[in-house]
């Protein structure tokens, strides 16, 4: 398949997976016990119900409203959050939030993968000593520890009894690193010791089965060092598993990082889900929930993409030569 079949591929994936969850999350909301409206604004004028009923498409049927919605999605137009007083965008919202949810995915994964690197290779090199069975039973013990119980822990521990940082809050970095990071570091531990236990475990799995390989035998032959062997010739197509992890991930993280954000008060994308479901903004929920699937769907293309560069062979199974 060539480069221009295989965007197309994308694309088609990435439309597929938009229509089917949203058109999911939109039949869900048809299924609630009352009207949309009356739940999102109790104890106001029906006249008022009735004009916002008109605005969001709830007064053509089901598929009426959804490909309403579906079309103004499409135009950038992700609806708003309603209230008595009147309504705020959700790319407003969105403005504010999104920023800082990419940020803390972006730190998790930095974090993550400069931590299990370096261990996922160090404990293939050394497997079945002591160091590569302390690595494998600290990692399973973490493993087993939730992300909102690791931050609960360590906000009660280190942000209130040790007082080391501010526990709630967020920080822009235009008003200091410092306090930036500060304020960051606590929600970034709690998302990323869970990616640290699983990218250790693929890499070394990965490493292991690649230090067998004809070539690592003959790049050892010829007197290259250790170091150089591991970096330059086994890390690179060991390194392919970890991507595509480290991409699916990312949807995940969006998971992790909706109880996260809430813990720390950081309003994020995963603030903005729970403030939506709180207030029974449900169409404003909808467009969320569209959008993460969005995010999700174009890492894994991106991802997908970069694998063929790190490693040639598998730029060649797809036919993009």
């Amino acid at each position: 398949m060539n480069k221009l079949g295989e965007l197309a591929k994308r694309i088609g994936q990435l439309v597929l997976v938009l229509f089917l969850v949203t058109l999911l999350v939109a039949f869900l909301m048809r299924l609630l016990p009352a009207d949309t409206v009356d739940i999102m604004l109790p104890g106001q004028p029906e006249e008022f119900k009735e004009v916002i009923r008109q605005e969001l498409g709830l007064d053509k049927g089901f598929f009426g409203y959804y490909f309403q919605w579906l079309t103004n999605f499409v135009k950038g137009d992700f609806g708003s959050f309603y209230f008595a007083g009147g309504s705020e965008t959700v790319a407003s919202h969105l403005g504010n939030a999104l920023p800082k949810s990419l940020l803390l995915m972006l730190y998790s994964q930095i974090v993550a993968l400069a931590v299990s690197i370096p261990l996922g290779l160090s404990s293939a090199y050394r497997a079945g000593t002591k160091f590569d069975r302390a690595v494998s039973g600290t990692l399973f013990t973490f493993s087993s520890v939730p992300s909102f119980a690791i931050g609960l822990i360590l906000a009660l521990v280190v942000g209130v009894k040790l007082g080391w940082v501010e526990p709630l809050g967020y920080v822009p970095m235009s008003e200091g690193l410092v306090e930036h990071f500060k304020h960051m570091v606590l929600p970034v531990a709690s998302l990323s010791v869970g990616l640290i236990a699983a990218y250790t475990r693929l890499l070394r799995s990965d490493v292991i089965a690649t230090l067998k390989e004809d070539y690592v035998t003959m790049a050892a032959s010829k007197g290259l060092s250790d170091r150089r062997i591991l970096w330059r010739h086994v890390f690179r197509p060991s390194s392919i598993t970890l991507m595509t992890s480290a991409a699916l991930n990312m949807g995940g993280l969006i998971g992790g990082a909706v109880v996260i954000e809430n813990i720390f008060s950081i309003q994020g994308v995963g603030f903005e889900i729970i403030y939506a479901l709180g207030t029974r903004q449900y169409v404003a929920l909808q467009s969320l929930i569209a959008l993460v699937a969005v995010g999700y769907v174009l890492f894994n293309v991106v991802v997908d993409i970069a694998s063929g560069f790190v490693d040639p062979r598998t730029r060649e199974r797809r036919g993009l030569r």
